[in-house]
């Protein structure tokens, strides 16, 4: 199956990186958010993210518009009725997924797949939602979607092997990203792993046992990682983390996956890392 045409549901960080990333590639991206607003900030930041590509020398200024040239913003589901594949890349919220997917399946052609970004939400509840569960997956890309190379396929029981094969060759060969594919469950891979670790680091810095800088410093300078693990959990943002360990620790009900104390209260607050200004760290937003 050849896509050509994609849209994005959702114009927000994660949003707007796949859809820059689909736009870099040469594939018509139509960019739909909830408002006029929420579309101007869509575009602002991809048209932003293309001119520090640029300016890196990662793109030709004919690149770069071209680039910018292959997107349109929309605030109506209608007007993707004519993609071959959506991306749903909105809250990490249950049911504002479902009813995305609902909506999908009324405009988007017969033949065109649906996926989801989501990091933890199984598969099979947003299949059931269509009349197209065979057509229907998990494609969880990374922060920032234009550098991270990974991105993880999800099979849903009812996603059939065609759906599956196709995603595998569009995020290959026209993406350029490197592939894993996992079965239908909460956290597939990288989470699975991932958010234990994070959650492990913000007991250590509840319990007083070291500084935030020093947890860091530890993983940063004995471990070789490039990121601390606390400063991962403000770039990814801590309502996600949250929003991730709840769905881990519904599906498995052990300890490691338990969203602490802190990171309840945090978010709560409003201290969401670095798109609020404040987590773990202060930042200049």
């Amino acid at each position: 199956m050849k896509i050509s045409r994609v849209g994005i549901i959702g114009g927000g960080t994660m949003g707007s990186g796949i859809a820059e990333v689909c736009a870099r590639a040469g594939l018509q991206t139509i960019v739909v958010d909830v408002d006029d607003a929420a579309v101007a900030r869509a575009s602002d930041k991809i048209q932003k993210s293309l001119e520090r590509a640029y300016k890196k020398g990662l793109l030709s200024q004919d690149q770069q518009a071209s680039a910018f040239a292959n997107l349109q913003f929309a605030t109506s589901l209608d007007s993707l009725g004519e993609v071959d594949l959506a991306i749903e890349s909105v809250i990490e919220h249950e049911e504002e997924k479902i009813e995305v997917f609902q909506r999908l399946d009324k405009v988007c052609p017969s033949g065109a797949i649906l996926v989801s970004n989501t990091s933890s939400i199984p598969i099979v509840t947003l299949a059931k939602a269509t009349s197209r569960p065979d057509r229907v997956a998990g494609l969880h890309f990374f922060n920032p979607a234009p550098v991270q190379p990974l991105v993880e396929i999800i099979n849903g029981l009812t996603t059939s092997t065609e759906t599956t094969d196709a995603l595998d060759s569009f995020s290959r060969d026209v993406l350029g990203k490197h592939v894993v594919r996992c079965g239908d469950r909460a956290g597939f891979v990288v989470n699975m792993l991932l958010v234990p670790f994070l959650l492990a680091a913000m007991r250590m810095c509840e319990s007083g046992f070291a500084t935030p800088e020093d947890i860091d410093n530890g993983m940063k300078y004995g471990c070789a990682h490039p990121m601390g693990p606390l400063e991962l959990s403000d770039l990814i943002g801590l309502d996600t983390i949250k929003a991730v360990a709840d769905v881990l620790y519904g599906e498995f009900n052990e300890p490691l996956y338990a969203p602490p104390p802190m990171l309840k209260r945090m978010v709560s607050a409003g201290l969401l890392g670095r798109k609020s200004g404040r987590g773990f760290f202060t930042y200049d937003k």
